[in-house]
């Protein structure tokens, strides 16, 4: 039986199993954390407070597609039959699964309209979406991408300037699809965002999921991902650079609940400056029927200084005894000072090594991206922040 107890005048459920872990579409249902559950307990919640409460009032932020602002009467043509358009309803609206935490019930009950993605087709080109901040006043913000049977594309989702954004996002990856999905947090120093990416792959379908986090005072991304049909793969991949004052929270769960399917989870961060915290959540979990599973997580983190803090946590349940294999690593350390030295003994200046140093840690995922204008972007970005050091308390 899950252990009960009080907290601010309401029971809190512990729940035994990742598996058991509430979700609901329902408000009332989940209600606001108080600091001790699983899920916000690395979490400061007197910095998010504002995108968990029941209205959410502001404007969400403009978004832009091909250079252009996306409004309720301009689709945007992506392909024959693929588009980008802001819509009441999806076809896959609330069919992906049921938010799973505080922040994802409130986006849910708080948007109105969406960004509806739909792939039908096998895209060349990228599709790159824009949400581009303007206000601080807390708003919600909910996205839509459908990649229809055997379509094919690269989805890169840009976040830059200054907002308090509640956002939900749905992907359904359907049967024999692949998508490649990039969602990049370049946000203004002071900007608050929580997402819940909640996402299903179904029959023998791919998906690579990139999340690049640089900016933002608070950033929590929350990927779900269900795989309940065989054949379904997916790699998730993430990157995250925490400076002075800043948190971010990389909290995943993958749920293998069909037999023959496939998970890889690598992210990578670094730290600097006082106070900088990284949390790193990685939960997979392998269900009765997921036979001949075949999953991997790992997360490795660079401190840079002292007064950085990185919370890495792997976690793995297994339900059956029949699987291909599955395993899970962290690490988390200091500047690898026999780099250092080799670079050093071959004439390299030291700040020179150092960067080096980081931006071969960092290269490994960011250049997997594909497009070789936003991977420089990128690693010019943790250039610039190691050239400049930690921001000042």
């Amino acid at each position: 039986m899950a252990e009960m107890e009080k907290q601010a005048g309401h029971k809190v459920v512990a729940a035994p199993s990742r598996a058991d872990r509430p979700t609901s579409f329902n408000l009332a249902d989940i209600s606001l954390p108080t600091g001790r559950e699983e899920d916000w307990r690395f979490t400061p919640l007197e910095r998010i407070n504002m995108l968990l409460t029941e209205n959410l009032e502001g404007v969400s932020p403009r978004v832009e597609v091909a250079g252009r602002v996306l409004r309720k009467d301009n689709r945007i043509n992506l392909g024959t039959s693929s588009y980008v358009e802001i819509a009441a309803d999806s076809d896959i609206h609330g069919k992906v699964g049921a938010p799973g935490d505080r922040a994802a019930v409130v986006e849910w009950n708080n948007h109105h309209d969406l960004v509806n993605v739909v792939i039908a087709e096998r895209l060349s080109e990228p599709v790159r979406i824009k949400v581009i901040g303007e206000s601080s006043e807390p708003a919600a913000q909910h996205i839509c991408v459908d990649v229809k049977p055997d379509a094919k594309a690269l989805v890169i989702l840009e976040h830059t300037g200054d907002a308090q954004l509640n956002q939900g996002i749905e992907i359904d990856v359907e049967a024999g699809a692949q998508l490649e999905f990039v969602s990049i947090q370049e946000w203004d120093r002071k900007a608050v965002h929580a997402s819940n990416h909640r996402m299903s792959v179904e029959k023998d379908a791919k998906l690579k999921h990139i999340a690049i986090t640089l900016g933002g005072d608070l950033v929590r991304i929350c990927p779900d991902i269900d795989l309940d049909k065989p054949g379904g793969e997916v790699e998730l991949l993430g990157v995250y650079f925490t400076d002075t004052l800043q948190h971010h929270e990389h909290r995943l769960f993958v749920n293998h609940s069909a037999a023959n399917c496939r998970s890889d989870v690598h992210y990578k961060g670094a730290l600097q400056g006082q106070q900088a915290h990284a949390v790193w959540i990685g939960d997979v979990l392998i269900g009765k029927q997921a036979f001949n599973t075949d999953s991997y997580e790992q997360n490795r983190n660079l401190v840079l200084n002292e007064g950085a803090k990185a919370d890495s946590v792997p976690n793995l349940e297994i339900e059956n005894g029949d699987i291909a294999g599955a395993g899970h690593a962290s690490a988390t350390g200091r500047f690898d000072e026999e780099q250092l030295f080799y670079l050093l003994s071959r004439g390299i200046p030291e700040d020179i090594a150092r960067k080096m140093v980081v931006h071969g840690f960092f290269a490994e995922v960011i250049r997997q991206i594909g497009i070789d204008e936003i991977e420089d972007h990128l690693l010019a970005a943790v250039d610039a922040r190691l050239e400049k050091g930690p921001d000042p308390l």
